[in-house]
């Protein structure tokens, strides 16, 4: 940058004032503007010291790392501000460039949409074109003089597939009271179909599984469809939301038309809080009839209709679930899907290491370095081990058994992703905004050490 006078004067105030947060936020913004973008993430990064939770800053970070192709970092530096209602739309814009470099083409085109509706200054053709089936070169907006027709929906279609779970609760490590929730809520009514008529209750119904990012919830969901033996789908945002008026609605209706005609079926909602947000944090009313869509379809027309539906649903922000699906008949079980405790992280890290060549192994003191580790983090620990025993193989011509050394040399290597920002999170709205007594299961784990 020694080309660069203006910089250069820049980064010598700041260094005499380094604690001046307007010069060091236009320091840093300068920095990307002018496409500095390595020396640029290392100002961001030290501004968000001065100020943590600062939005422009946090999106002037992450959009340094999409403009690095540095995709993952974005998604976990927006993660926290998307899940505050009423987030600034620029983030949005941000997460779906984010999105769509690690292609997630779905989920993508969701926080777009979703942002340019509420700013319409934001839109960019290009990023458009780009999530829309129609590819680069479908323009966007839609030309006015000739709107695209709203595709006809056919009545009892869906893009939601059914899937047979190869799962089952043995390949779960740990959470037994999870799965006893999950048996006495969800499945024994169908094993047992003639002692829960007796006391007048019907198989079906739902659950709403909660907790940190990672910890397990949709292998939890494929595993009770496994038990079942009953037919298993999985819903994702892309198979719901939709950008004409209407046309979310009528999936979210032919989703559950779906699982009716395949019953007994474990229909499964990854990231409800998307679907089923608050109403009244929402602007739009075609988002609320969304909500509202959900609620009538999850009550059903009759008392039989949903009969053998087994409704499960997953979030990492369980408190921006509108109440309305916490009513007798709906959603009316949350369950905390916890962190794995040391036990449970030795039995993940054998399920994962099982069909693997292995030397004599201690899961036990790879679990005692792991500490706050989620089942998806132990994954990426015994990826991590193989890809550097491979490499070992390779040269050696034949394969080495991986051994408990691997997996602690990996576990050095690597830290928890997401457990104590959730559980910092938690922990407000368990101490500050608990008068229902919502969240008094999360007690326990809010007054630990994280």
């Amino acid at each position: 940058m020694s080309d660069d006078a203006g910089l250069q004067a820049l980064r010598e105030a700041a260094r005499l004032s380094p604690d001046n947060l307007p010069l060091r936020q236009h320091l840093a913004g300068q920095l990307l503007a002018k496409g500095y973008l390595a020396e640029a993430e290392a100002e961001f990064r030290a501004v968000l010291v001065l100020a943590p939770k600062h939005p422009d800053i946090i999106a002037g970070l992450a959009e340094a790392f999409v403009r690095q192709s540095a995709h993952g970092p974005a998604l976990a530096a927006l993660e926290p501000l998307l899940a505050e209602p009423g987030y600034p739309p620029r983030l949005g814009i941000l997460a779906a460039r984010a999105l769509m470099g690690e292609g997630d083409m779905g989920r993508a085109a969701y926080r777009y949409f979703e942002a340019i509706s509420r700013d319409a200054s934001l839109a960019d053709p290009d990023l458009a074109g780009r999530l829309t089936p129609g590819g680069p070169g479908s323009p966007w907006p839609p030309p006015a003089a000739a709107p695209p027709p709203i595709p006809a929906t056919p009545a009892n279609s869906s893009t939601a597939e059914v899937e047979r779970s190869g799962v089952t609760f043995a390949d779960v490590a740990g959470m037994e009271t999870v799965k006893e929730a999950l048996r006495i809520k969800l499945l024994l009514p169908l094993q047992q179909p003639e002692l829960y008529a007796a006391y007048g209750k019907r198989a079906g119904g739902g659950v709403l599984l909660y907790g940190p990012p990672g910890a397990g919830k949709t292998h939890l969901a494929r595993a009770a469809a496994g038990e079942l033996g009953a037919a298993f789908v999985n819903v994702g945002l892309a198979d719901i939301l939709d950008m004409y008026v209407g046309s979310s609605e009528r999936n979210l209706h032919a989703t559950f038309d779906l699982a009716r005609r395949n019953r007994p079926c474990v229909l499964f909602f990854d990231e409800v809080d998307a679907l089923a947000g608050r109403r009244s944090d929402m602007r739009h009313a075609q988002t609320r009839q969304l909500v509202n869509q959900f609620l009538a379809e999850l009550d059903g027309v009759d008392q039989s209709a949903n009969e053998g539906v087994l409704v499960l649903a997953a979030t990492n922000v369980p408190w921006y679930v509108d109440a309305a699906f916490r009513r007798p008949g709906r959603l009316d079980q949350p369950v905390f899907v916890p962190p794995p405790d040391a036990a449970a992280r030795a039995a993940i890290l054998r399920i994962l290491c099982r069909d693997k060549p292995l030397a004599e192994m201690d899961f036990d003191a790879v679990a005692r370095v792991t500490e706050h580790f989620v089942g998806a983090d132990l994954k990426g620990l015994v990826d991590r081990a193989v890809e550097a025993k491979l490499q070992q193989s390779i040269s050696a011509g034949r394969p080495i058994p991986l051994s408990t050394q691997d997996l602690l040399a990996a576990a050095q290597t690597l830290r928890p992703t997401a457990v104590r920002e959730w559980m910092a999170t938690a922990r407000n709205y368990v101490l500050h905004a608990n008068d229902s007594g919502a969240w008094d299961e999360l007690m326990p784990w809010v007054k630990g050490k994280w």
